[in-house]
């Protein structure tokens, strides 16, 4: 079981710790001329799909001693125009490079996200998850 403690900073600023302590801020300054100082909640979602099977990525690739030297993935996620503004869509777009075998990298992303990423898992009950990649040499 996961527990996170958020704590409320001022007006609309707050900030999560994890289980582990690590900490996060979130949402919008005080100050009007700064809109944000902290992450976005709903990238929050976006932020944790992307995390989830990137650490799946790397640890498959890894195993199979995998020449992977740079993993960037891009998520981008569609939500409804009115609220709750509820995700419609996320797709993931892997950018890897290194000389790493294609296949390899193909089966290691669908193992991510069809077996050990529990973020996509439970998106998936209500919300499409897709992506593609790029092997960059």
């Amino acid at each position: 079981m996961s527990s996170i403690i958020l704590r409320w900073v001022e007006e609309k600023l707050m900030v999560a710790s994890d289980s582990h302590g690590f900490s996060i801020a979130i949402g919008r300054s005080p100050d009007p001329a700064f809109e944000w100082a902290g992450v976005k909640p709903s990238d929050l979602l976006l932020m944790a799909v992307a995390a989830c099977s990137a650490y799946d990525v790397v640890e498959i690739l890894t195993k199979q001693r995998e020449p992977l030297e740079d993993l960037k993935i891009i998520c981008e996620g569609k939500q409804l125009d009115s609220p709750p503004y509820t995700f419609t869509n996320v797709h993931l777009r892997y950018e890897v490079h290194g000389a790493v075998n294609e296949e390899k990298l193909r089966r290691a992303i669908q193992l991510s996200e069809d077996k050990y990423c529990s973020v996509i898992s439970t998106l998936r009950l209500g919300v499409p998850v897709t992506s593609d990649y790029e092997l960059c040499a």
